[in-house]
């Protein structure tokens, strides 16, 4: 940190010097002592309001079944504030009966007291528009901060010593004052750019003449345009020289590239995967051991959740090296295979019939599709058949459809006395073996 401490020093000296000033006059009798106590005793009635009116807000915002859900976050978020609510409506209505009964200089502070509490309130809902906590906390109290100096006139004074603290790298000379601007600006600009990304990728979701893959791959880069824009005007309407930048950023964009060439390749793969739309959200999908749809298509990775609610993030390098299967890739019909066999005494003529009926029975396998069957094989204990059949909603689950297509042929086939065979063994016990030779129990 290079920067002289005289400056500094003589900007606390001016702030210390009015500071002390103006609390001297407050505790001097006279009216400004009084309005001091009225503050204090708005303040309490403020507080007691909320502690006799919260309870019962809070069950009537309980009981109001059917509202959207946007409407009793509102409501939630006003509660939380009541007592500041209420200390801002106490406020004004006293400086509203104290102009109109004596002098205004006599509620002048009244009135400083009921504007802070207002631009606090609105500040603190204002702050709710950003999402991340610490973000959200750092501007609330950077905007209090302000407001409250913009209101007792002292935000030349602050400015004149944030702007005497300097942090100095060789020709970069940035003051703490530039820091906090910018960092005011780039968090309002983040916000806007979030809130129009937002309602933006709402629109484009909805769009059905979009294809899912490329809706994903729009809002994606709309979000990269908006949140850069956003860092780089900021940083630019804060003051900084963003040309010393590009040095520095060729540097670390260099260093990144061979620290990061892993994560670098799952970005690139999820640009390509969009392109090339081999996989969208809703896809079922087959990836090694991993059967499951696609839950989202993330920048680093694909969301895939299988049917025992487990969610796998695949890497978007996997799909793009390896074997996938995709289920529903052009289509949604899937064709499934399953093999029995039956006795050999059992008309194969009707074991087929009775096949094709059993599969057409169950209500997912297609009808405009119909199951066939066929022999594929005359095995040692039973003549073989091969069962196919169609579904649409490989989603749903492969090895329920394969069950219940399973239980319809047991019931086709108790019903119509058909027998499963199993391998049996027939043991011969030769003349002159101690089996034979030994006596019978």
């Amino acid at each position: 940190m290079e920067s002289d401490p005289t400056p500094i020093l003589q900007e606390l000296q001016a702030l210390a010097e009015q500071g002390r000033g103006f609390f001297q006059s407050l505790t001097r009798p006279g009216w400004r002592l009084y309005q001091i106590g009225i503050l204090l005793g708005l303040f309490a009635l403020a507080q007691l309001g909320a502690w006799a009116l919260y309870g019962r807000l809070y069950g009537w915002l309980r009981a109001r079944e059917g509202w959207p859900m946007w409407r009793f976050r509102t409501g939630l978020i006003l509660l939380r504030r009541l007592r500041i609510i209420l200390l801002v409506i106490l406020a004004w209505v006293t400086v509203w009966a104290m102009r109109e009964v004596t002098w205004p200089s006599r509620s002048y502070l009244v009135a400083i007291g009921a504007t802070l509490a207002t631009a606090w309130l609105f500040v603190g809902l204002a702050a709710r528009l950003v999402r991340n906590p610490f973000l959200r906390r750092l501007v609330t109290w950077g905007l209090w901060v302000y407001v409250t100096l913009y209101v007792v006139g002292l935000t030349e004074e602050a400015a004149a010593l944030l702007d005497s603290v300097r942090l100095g790298m060789g020709d970069l000379q940035l003051s703490a004052l530039t820091l906090l601007r910018a960092a005011v600006v780039t968090g309002v600009l983040f916000t806007g750019a979030r809130l129009i990304a937002t309602t933006s990728a709402a629109r484009i979701r909805r769009d059905d003449d979009i294809s899912p893959s490329m809706r994903v791959l729009i809002v994606k880069l709309l979000q990269l345009c908006l949140y850069g824009a956003a860092v780089f005007l900021g940083l630019k309407l804060a003051g900084f020289d963003l040309t010393g930048l590009a040095v520095l950023s060729g540097a670390i964009g260099v260093g990144l590239g061979f620290g990061l060439q892993k994560v670098v390749s799952n970005l690139v793969s999820g640009v390509i995967i969009l392109l090339d739309k081999s996989v969208k959200p809703g896809d079922v999908i087959s990836l090694g051991d991993t059967f499951g749809w696609i839950n989202a298509l993330g920048a680093r990775y694909v969301s895939v959740v299988t049917r025992e609610g487990k969610e796998y993030l695949i890497p978007n390098e996997d799909l793009i090296t390896s074997q996938v299967v995709n289920w529903s890739h052009s289509n949604e019909f899937v064709r499934l295979d399953i093999f029995f066999g039956t006795a050999y005494a059992d008309d194969p003529h009707r074991v087929r019939r009775l096949a094709v009926e059993a599969a057409a029975s169950v209500p997912r396998v297609l009808a405009d599709r119909p199951p066939v069957c066929h022999i594929v094989g005359f095995g040692d204990s039973s003549v073989d058949y091969i069962l196919r059949f169609w579904i649409v909603d490989p989603s749903e689950g492969l090895t329920n459809v394969r069950g219940a297509v399973f239980l319809a042929l047991w019931d086709a086939f108790q019903a119509n006395d058909i027998t499963i065979p199993f391998p049996q063994r027939e043991v011969k016990i030769l003349p002159g073996s101690r089996l034979a030779a030994a006596p019978p129990d």
